[in-house]
């Protein structure tokens, strides 16, 4: 899977845990560990596997401005917590968002840096 499409997905996983985190409050419920949460972190987890990997590859071959590889181990660090994070009513409020800002904020960025890559890269093909 490609770096751009790893990245809006862990953009719109952002969004998500954002809705989930309103509606575990709004519900007032506990979740099923089991049955909702694990199942959930274990496929974001992968998936942060591989887009910290691709994204290191990508970073240390393109060695962009304002973007490095320490970045990227906080977003996977910060999206690991906060996506269980997202399942449960008591999870303080600024503390979660703070960290989905943060963390959207990264891959945001990430995404237009590789976007603008890649369209430096075409236009060189085409002179």
């Amino acid at each position: 899977m490609l770096l751009i499409q790893q990245t809006s997905i862990l953009i719109d996983e952002c969004e998500k845990c954002v809705t989930r985190f309103w509606q575990m409050r709004e519900e007032d419920r506990a979740p099923d560990f089991f049955a909702e949460v694990k199942p959930h972190a274990d496929v974001i987890h992968q998936l942060l596997k591989e887009w910290q990997q691709e994204a290191n590859i990508w970073i240390k071959k393109n060695q962009p401005k304002y973007m490095h590889t320490q970045q990227i181990a906080s977003v996977v660090e910060s999206m690991e917590q906060f996506v269980v994070q997202s399942f449960y009513k008591e999870t303080s409020k600024k503390r979660f968002l703070d960290a989905i800002h943060s963390t959207s904020y990264t891959l945001t960025n990430l995404d237009r840096i590789v976007k603008e890559a890649k369209a430096n890269v075409i236009e060189k093909k085409d002179h």
